[in-house]
Formats: structure tokens, C-alpha cells, sequence
């Protein structure tokens, strides 16, 4: 006889706190949740081509990085042409780039997608982001 007494008595309690508004502000918003800067860059694969089928286990990517430059420091200070590239391959971070001209080691056998990202000096994305893709055959 108690128990649906107690169900009763704690049905009624949540509805209540349900009903009050909370005196709690808002919580900041974190950096991932905030606007991102957009970049006045664009970036292009200019090699791998496209379905190139690429002998041996090194991959040479060469990048065009155009209305924007590379800078070596990290930095939260962002500016809508400065930043890093980042070569993602089949969806994973494989290089941070300090060049346009990088090779990557011992790609294994099979198809793959190659992305390279222009980011903002804080390694974080722009937004839109500036990104290209390739897909390639390691034979």
C-alpha cells in the first residue's frame, strides 16, 4: 500500500521541478559551438589526379593553396588567409603540413580517399571549410 503512495508523491515532485523555470544563465557557449571564421582561400589536390592508380606504397600529393598562406605557428589570433594544411587519408589526420609538396609512406594496397583541409591557425576548421578530395588505387 505504500509504494503506490511513494510512485504518487515522486510523479508529483518531478512535475513540479519540471515547472519551475530555472535562475541558472545560460551556459557560454564553447568554441566548438561558437561561428568560425570563413576563409578568403581555396584549396586543389593537383596530384594524385583524380582515379590515378599509383604503383608502390609512397603516394606524392601535391597541393595548390590559393588566397591564402601557410603559417608554422599555432595561434588563436586567426586571420581569413593564415593557417595549416591537414592530409586526411580515408577519413584520418596522416599529416600536418608545413609545405605543398609532402609524400606519404607506405599506403596500403586498395582504393582510398585523400583529403586535404586548409585550417585556421588554431588546427580548427573554417567554416565553410576549405577542403578537396581525391580518390586513388594503390596497386
Amino acid at each position: 500500500m505504500r509504494r503506490p503512495l511513494f510512485f504518487a508523491l515522486a510523479a508529483g515532485l518531478l512535475a513540479g521541478l519540471a515547472a519551475c523555470p530555472s535562475s541558472d544563465p545560460e551556459p557560454a557557449p564553447t568554441p566548438s559551438q561558437s561561428a568560425r571564421l570563413s576563409s578568403t582561400a581555396t584549396v586543389s589536390i593537383l596530384e594524385p589526379a583524380n582515379g590515378a592508380v599509383i604503383q608502390g606504397g609512397d603516394v606524392r600529393v601535391r597541393i595548390a593553396l590559393t588566397g591564402g598562406r601557410i603559417v608554422p605557428q599555432v595561434s588563436t589570433n586567426l586571420n581569413p588567409d593564415e593557417g595549416h594544411i591537414h592530409l586526411l587519408l580515408d577519413g584520418r589526420v596522416v599529416q600536418l603540413l608545413g609545405s605543398l609538396d609532402e609524400t606519404i609512406k607506405a599506403v596500403a594496397t586498395g582504393q582510398h580517399l585523400l583529403q586535404v583541409e586548409f585550417v585556421a591557425a588554431d588546427h580548427g576548421p573554417f567554416s565553410p571549410r576549405v577542403l578537396a578530395a581525391v580518390s586513388f588505387t594503390a596497386a
